[in-house]
């Protein structure tokens, strides 16, 4: 299940860059809590007045709220293309979460491509990008069971990619999980990574 928690240790920096009184994010915080969309929690129980130490949790009528979009993929040579997708991705919910596949999972479906750049490289260079909420590695066993880690309330499949749309939908409502599936376009489907790489060579690290 996806992780509901919200750690609040950046708020006392926006506070001090921003020069906001430390009640505007406790009334806030108040208000949604009374709402019944988070739960506060302190670390320390005399820590109440200190943010530092304050873990936020969704509720499920939080998280009803929030319309969460899946995207999933390699993501070893980022390019424009990429970009057109992810921010289309994004304008169809709240919050974008990305899913870099596994190097396991990269060697098993792309056996005569080359591989420039580590799980842990690529979920970094997802990650950089500004309006990606999440990024997270997927899980071995297969890909339902990230989604299922996840709990996405929408798939947003890449122009190229080779999952169907109705059996994606079907196999997540057999697990439980109704969700959409959507199909991306892009403006420029003639760019890939693939074809970045054949004109690359064996290491665009040589250049």
């Amino acid at each position: 299940m996806v992780d509901n928690r919200l750690p609040i240790p950046i708020l006392p920096d926006l506070m001090k860059k921003l020069e906001l009184d430390v009640t505007i994010y406790k009334n806030q915080l108040a208000e949604l809590e009374k709402l019944g969309l988070i739960v506060t929690k302190h670390d320390k129980p005399d820590s109440k007045k200190s943010f530092s130490n304050m873990t936020c949790t969704l509720t499920n009528l939080g998280r009803a709220k929030i319309k969460v979009v899946l995207v999933g993929g390699v993501f070893d040579l980022l390019h424009v293309g990429h970009i057109h997708t992810l921010k289309s991705a994004k304008l169809l919910g709240d919050v974008l979460i990305i899913v870099v596949a596994t190097d396991s999972t990269v060697s098993n479906l792309k056996k005569n491509r080359k591989i420039y750049h580590d799980e842990k490289s690529r979920l970094e260079l997802v990650s950089s990008i500004k309006f990606v909420d999440k990024a997270v590695i997927g899980r071995k066993k297969s890909i339902y069971d990230t989604v299922e880690f996840v709990r996405p309330d929408v798939i947003a499949l890449g122009y190229d990619q080779i999952h169907d749309e109705i059996a994606m939908k079907k196999n997540c409502f057999d697990r439980g999980l109704n969700l959409d599936v959507v199909r991306l376009s892009s403006p420029i489907p003639e760019l890939k990574s693939s074809l970045i790489k054949s004109e690359l060579g064996n290491s665009f690290y040589d250049l």
